[in-house]
């Protein structure tokens, strides 16, 4: 038979078969190694064959670019593996670099393999604190090397500190110098002898001294001991506990032991933070004050990352770059004083130590005081700006405007910080240094309106003219002459010289003692107008109420003797009172009148807004009583026009009882423009023209006065007719006798 030979490939074999037509023949099969050939897997991939088959698997560190293990399919790559994907592919404290087909784990600053070498490969690899301190020559001869997490501090000796006052510094360039040894170590919590010896010859007696020196029981008298800050916050609360005010002649020396006091507290809840093991935030709260600490010991976690600290309210933001100083690890301290707002308070203020950009005045503490501390010592400056907010104890109204100030060892200043942003409820302050910070509230100057200005002047002038006539009318007209006109000319006086020292001497604020004086002066006359403007009322409502039995002479009860005690003196008790408790109260550096701080102005509010109430109820109370007696009236025209008359006069005493002032407890800052510029000229007008209503009230619309008024007319009209003829009669006189004399010849002649 014919021989075939065929080659058939069928999966990866090549068979030959031999078909000679001999029988009980039997077939061979050979695997073939594609392995062989380089091609058949691509770079960074092993080859593995398999029977009849075979596969490709990428080496370690690449994958391959189907996502596949095991591969033979054309076109697939291995790629790079990035290990660093994996978190768990290094340590905490190192980083992980991703390498061609492989990662290395590089140890952080500050750490370092046990090995010694800065990096590994591995998860069984780790990274320790490296001991820099182990090189002695890393700080310099005036500082000594204290080994932290993953970096170290180069901490000043004592009675030494950097350039820019701050206690210990990293790297190379880092010194040391000296400084007064006299001065407090900030890295310790110390009393010197000196400062001993301050304390132990203040005058016992004095209560603020003495509660200041308190501050010495809970410190303890070692030299080295660094505090904790739950020791901090109970030992050093002695000193907040101060309730009473400074008297003037101790008052620097209570701020001098105030600062010795915070550069303590804050150096001590410093170096705690510092020295704790662990980062993170702390807080210790205490009666007297909070502190909240904040440890890092790893860096920052990215770049101009802001640290926030809060007690309630009150919050400070800070970049974290300034609290590690460019290193790795440090601590911010953000401390709030309970009560220390009563010690340094708006009194501590100077005006030249404040840099303001419009005329304030009134100065006072409208927050929390709270320290923020980085370790520096004095008020170096920072690379970047710290925010504080500050929530407000009082609200502040349009007035008043708020300070961001911070204590400069004697006294509050402005100098560095400036406000972003402040409503009536919060400050925003921004600082370009660490201290002790609060917020002053101080009042604006407010601007005169010219138009209020000139109505006062012109009302009180035209007041004075008809209170001057109203008055003469009262003292010389006698046929009106009774209780009423009285009380009348006694409330003219004393309207009469008000205005008259109002418009002479408000503005006459030098000399001081003057000034005092008039403010005095008005403070009398103002409260005996208003006493006389209650007799009035209290008269008034008598009068009317006597209707209801038609007894108009009951009203003589209202007798003359208690009237000059009560109408002059109960004015004079309250301003002898208010001058003794508070004489500096009276005098401003603008007017001369009552300070308003203080709630000194309440000894004029107070009584006014009583005869102000009182009055308004006997006007409510005559105008029920007429509006019964005129609706049960009979006929009577006389009855009638009477009654009329006194309703008349009830609605006028409206303005003359005070009533109208009440429109001025209208002018706070809760009313917003243009309703407050409303409520200030009607209250202006009508109380300026008080005098004008009096003249017109009592005088013009009397028809008594009217009477006396023709009467003296009349008198005046015969007398200067009389004067007139006399003045005429001898005019003819002299005139004839001129005449008679211009002829001496004629009488010489016949003589003659």
């Amino acid at each position: 038979m014919m021989a075939r030979s065929l080659f058939l490939p069928l999966s990866g074999l090549s068979c030959l078969i031999f078909s000679l037509n001999i029988p009980n023949t039997s077939l061979q099969v050979t695997d073939v190694n594609e392995c062989m050939d380089t091609r058949a897997c691509p770079s960074k991939a092993t080859c593995t064959n398999t029977v009849g088959s075979y596969f490709c698997t990428c080496k370690s560190g690449y994958e391959s670019s189907n996502g596949k293990r095991q591969f033979n399919d054309p076109g697939v790559t291995c790629i790079d593996k990035n290990e660093c994907l994996n978190s768990t592919a290094c340590p905490l404290t190192a980083t992980c670099n991703n390498t061609q087909g492989s990662y290395l784990c590089v140890c952080n600053p500050g750490f370092e393999t046990p090995a010694g070498r800065a990096h590994f490969t591995g998860s069984r690899g780790t990274c320790i604190d490296k001991n820099e301190c182990l090189d002695p020559a890393l700080c310099s001869p005036t500082a000594k090397c204290k080994n932290t997490r993953g970096s170290y501090l180069c901490v000043c000796n004592p009675g030494f500190e950097t350039p820019d006052g701050r206690t210990h510094f990293t790297g190379s360039g880092g010194t040391c110098i000296r400084i007064n040894p006299r001065s407090p170590t900030p890295t310790q919590v110390t009393f010197s002898e000196d400062y001993k010896q301050q304390v132990t010859t203040q005058d016992p007696n004095n209560t603020s001294i003495s509660s200041v020196t308190m501050m010495t029981k809970g410190v303890p008298e070692d030299n080295n001991v660094t505090l904790k800050l739950q020791e901090i916050a109970d030992s050093f609360g002695n000193f907040s506990n101060i309730t009473t005010k400074p008297s003037q002649e101790h008052k620097e020396e209570t701020a001098r032991l105030a600062t010795q006091y915070l550069h303590r507290v804050q150096s001590a809840a410093y170096e705690a933070a510092l020295n704790r093991p662990t980062g993170g935030t702390l807080r210790k709260e205490s009666q007297f004050m909070v502190i909240e600490a904040l440890t890092i010991k790893n860096g920052c976690k990215t770049e101009n990352e802001i640290v926030k600290l809060q007690i309630e309210k009150e919050t400070m933001d800070i970049d974290c770059s300034v609290v590690t100083g460019g290193g790795t690890g440090g601590a911010v301290v953000f401390i709030s004083y309970k009560s220390f707002g009563s010690i340094l308070d708006g009194s501590f203020v100077s005006k030249e130590n404040l840099t303001l950009d419009e005329k304030l005045d009134h100065f006072q503490l409208n927050s929390k005081v709270i320290s923020g501390t980085t370790g520096c010592k004095k008020n170096c400056s920072l690379a970047k700006p710290v925010n504080f907010t500050f929530h407000h104890i009082q609200m502040v109204g349009e007035s008043r405007k708020s300070l961001c100030v911070y204590w400069d060892e004697l006294v509050w200043s402005n100098e560095g910080c400036h406000v972003i942003l402040s409503d009536g409820t919060r400050t925003v302050c921004s600082c370009s240094h660490l201290s002790t910070f609060a917020v002053l509230m101080a009042s604006v100057e407010l601007k005169e309106d010219p138009v209020l200005t000139v109505i006062t002047y012109v009302g009180l002038s035209l007041s004075l003219l008809c209170l001057f006539l109203a008055a003469l009318t009262f003292l010389l007209c006698r046929s009106i002459q009774n209780v009423s006109t009285s009380l009348h000319l006694q409330l003219s006086i004393c309207l009469f010289l008000a205005y008259l020292l109002f418009l002479t001497g408000i503005k006459r604020t030098e000399p001081e003692v003057l000034c005092k004086v008039v403010a005095g002066g008005l403070h009398y006359l103002y409260l005996a107008a208003f006493t006389w403007m209650f007799l009035e009322g209290l008269h008034l409502f008598l009068t009317v109420r006597n209707l209801r039995v038609a007894n108009y002479t009951s009203a003589g009860r209202f007798k003359k003797r208690f009237m000059y005690p009560v109408g002059y003196g109960v004015p004079a008790v309250i301003v002898a009172v208010s001058a003794a408790i508070n004489p500096q109260g009276y005098g401003t550096t603008k007017h001369c009148w009552i300070n308003i701080e203080k709630g000194f102005i309440l000894s004029f509010l107070g009584p006014i807004s009583a005869v102000i109430l009182i009055n308004l109820i006997f006007y409510l109370i005559t105008l029920w009583i007429l509006r019964d007696r005129l609706s049960s009236l009979n006929k009577d025209v006389s009855k009638i026009q009477n009654t009329r008359m006194l309703t008349f006069k009830a609605i006028a005493q409206l303005f003359l009882l005070g009533c109208s002032w009440c429109l001025g407890f209208f002018l706070t800052e809760l009313i917003k423009e243009p309703i407050r510029s409303i409520i200030a000229y009607a209250f202006t007008i009508t109380n300026v023209l008080q005098g004008v209503y009096i003249f017109l009230v009592h005088c013009v619309l009397n028809q008594q006065v009217r009477d006396e008024y023709i009467k003296w007319l009349r008198r005046m009209n015969k007398k200067t007719e009389s004067d007139s003829y006399i003045l005429s009669s001898s005019t003819s006189q002299t005139h004839m006798v001129e005449k008679s004399s211009d002829f001496p010849g004629k009488r010489s002649n016949t003589s003659v």
